[in-house]
């Protein structure tokens, strides 16, 4: 059998896995590197060598420096402080909620800054009586186009940049992306706020209801929650 057949079986069985989720992510990720390596379609020393590219290791320290800021409650402390200054109005809520999403996304994990945000949107929205799926959706779609702003805000930002750099290009700024992500961002808003409000669903979802957080403040120290906010700065 051809080396080609060879990779692209083990290529299809790879993104099988990856989809079905039968075994845990990481280890169908470092098994399909491994795989490679065994059946001599890479070198054995690049088997992990992935694994010390400068673009792991920023995205590693990024995750850690984030995971401070959820788990001193620094992010939530913004986003409730942010929310609640732009007051209880469905429009001028949805607009405050999209804003510190996209903003706190562009640097931290999209799924935790959802995740912190939600409990926020949920208790906000019972007190004014809007029905919190009409500020769910926004908040999901702001962290998600927020992450397109930095380098480091989604996975693959910062993927393109590193092959560039490997194939000898100059590789992006960490605010180039900004150029394409801020209008992005700013038309997501612009439309939630003026077309988008009038599709979202009126469910209505009790504050009190148990709600998983994915990342919950572990401690509510001003000092360290500076000392977290000047390491990101």
């Amino acid at each position: 059998m051809a080396p080609a057949i060879k990779c692209l079986i083990v290529l299809a069985i790879v993104a099988l896995l990856f989809i079905t989720e039968l075994i845990p992510l990481a280890i169908t990720a470092m098994s399909g590197a491994i795989a490679c390596g065994l059946l001599g379609f890479i070198p054995a020393k690049q088997v992990f060598s992935g694994l010390s590219d400068s673009t792991v290791v920023l995205f590693a320290g990024m995750f850690v420096v984030g995971a401070a800021m959820f788990h001193t409650g620094l992010a939530q402390k913004i986003g409730i402080s942010i929310v609640r200054f732009s007051g209880t109005s469905e429009n001028s809520l949805m607009f405050g909620i999209m804003i510190v999403g996209a903003g706190l996304s562009s640097v931290l994990s999209n799924t935790g800054t959802a995740a912190c945000l939600m409990p926020v949107v949920l208790g906000i929205c019972a007190a004014a009586k809007i029905p919190a799926s009409r500020q769910l959706m926004p908040l999901a779609y702001a962290a998600g186009v927020g992450g397109i702003i930095t380098l480091v805000g989604t996975p693959p930002n910062i993927i393109v940049s590193g092959a560039l750099k490997s194939f000898g290009y100059e590789p992006f700024s960490f605010f180039e992306f900004a150029w394409i992500g801020i209008p992005i961002t700013v038309v997501a808003i612009a439309y939630m706020m003026f077309i988008g409000k009038y599709l979202l669903p009126k469910a209505e979802l009790d504050a009190d209801q148990e709600i998983e957080q994915e990342i919950e403040a572990t401690v509510h120290d001003s000092k360290k929650q500076i000392i977290s906010g000047l390491i990101l700065a």
